[in-house]
């Protein structure tokens, strides 16, 4: 890497877009650019109460979602209902089948994953 492909994003600049999810809005972290679309970073934060809770998978080589306020609870396949609340990190393995349960209102988490434009593909269901 060189020095171009350094990046810095600070909160008082930041702004954030509805992306994947209808009911998040998501804050780029610059990471994708810097890297070529490698790794992309971003904080995910809920923009109303509604969500859908369909079953899905993303064709991803590294994904880690770690919660920095409030709470939020998935099923994921082979391991139930998993709730992570602020501190709390989970590494989701390549299309583990998952859905979500609920989020809190105030729910922030900073997402990375690899690659930067992973899909995503509903599933019938959690278990297959």
């Amino acid at each position: 890497m060189t020095s171009r492909d350094f990046t810095v994003t600070h909160a008082h600049d930041a702004s954030y877009l509805r992306g994947l999810r209808s009911f998040f809005e998501y804050r780029d972290l610059g990471v994708r650019k810097a890297t070529g679309g490698r790794v992309d970073a971003h904080i995910i934060r809920a923009a109303g109460t509604e969500f859908s809770s369909q079953a899905h998978i993303h064709k991803t080589s590294f994904q880690l979602v770690y919660v920095l306020k409030g709470w939020i609870e998935f099923e994921y396949e082979g391991q139930g209902l998993v709730r992570l609340e602020a501190g709390s990190c989970v590494y989701q393995p390549p299309e583990i089948r998952h859905r979500e349960v609920g989020h809190s209102h105030d729910i922030e988490m900073l997402e990375v994953v690899m690659p930067g434009d992973f899909k995503t593909e509903e599933v019938e269901s959690v278990n297959g």
